[in-house]
């Protein structure tokens, strides 16, 4: 009797060896930490700017369709606060950001709040809750908070009438605080 005959199947209908799936699964898994370290080294804050240094220039939109322009001229001394909807601290100082907006609103200072890692809708609550009434947008890219060097929320930034820093607030900060670095930015 005859044995049956057995045929191999093609090399390709075979599947992968094991040394090309291991080949393939490092292959992936570089291209993963590779992905991530780009990412990270993209999304990592920068250095913020210096006292006496220059700040960098933005333009946005503000939730209420006025503009929120930082660039030359300057001519006003201006306070950017970087704040969130989920943030505690950011709930502690609103109050002392805007009684202290309205303190010097038209006499050469000007506010900008700049919601940092939030949706549009939840950062507009946010200030209709406190009362917020200088512009305000969401910086959707991050783009801005990485070029102030942001690394957490709040953050306020005091310039002069020349674009250069005067104070970095790290985390809430209270009306006498900001009241002291807008009187020593506007008296230069």
């Amino acid at each position: 009797m005859e044995a049956p005959e057995t045929t191999q199947p093609e090399p390709s209908a075979r599947g992968l060896s094991p040394i090309r799936i291991a080949v393939g699964t490092v292959g992936a898994v570089a291209l993963c930490i590779a992905v991530l370290v780009s990412y990270a080294l993209i999304a990592k804050p920068t250095a913020p700017p210096q006292i006496g240094g220059p700040v960098p220039d933005f333009s946005f939109t503000a939730l209420d369709g006025s503009a929120m322009v930082l660039g030359a001229p300057y001519g006003e001394v201006v306070v950017v606060n970087f704040f969130a909807s989920w943030c505690d601290p950011c709930r502690l100082e609103a109050t002392a950001l805007e009684e202290t907006w309205r303190a010097y609103e038209g006499q050469g200072v000007q506010f900008f709040g700049i919601a940092y890692q939030d949706a549009d809708s939840e950062a507009k609550a946010f200030l209709e809750k406190f009362g917020v009434t200088y512009p305000s947008t969401v910086d959707t890219t991050n783009r801005t908070a990485r070029e102030y060097g942001v690394s957490g929320v709040p953050e306020t930034f005091v310039v002069d009438r020349e674009g250069k820093l005067v104070h970095h607030f790290l985390g809430a900060i209270t009306q006498a605080q900001l009241a002291q670095e807008i009187e020593r930015a506007l008296s230069q």
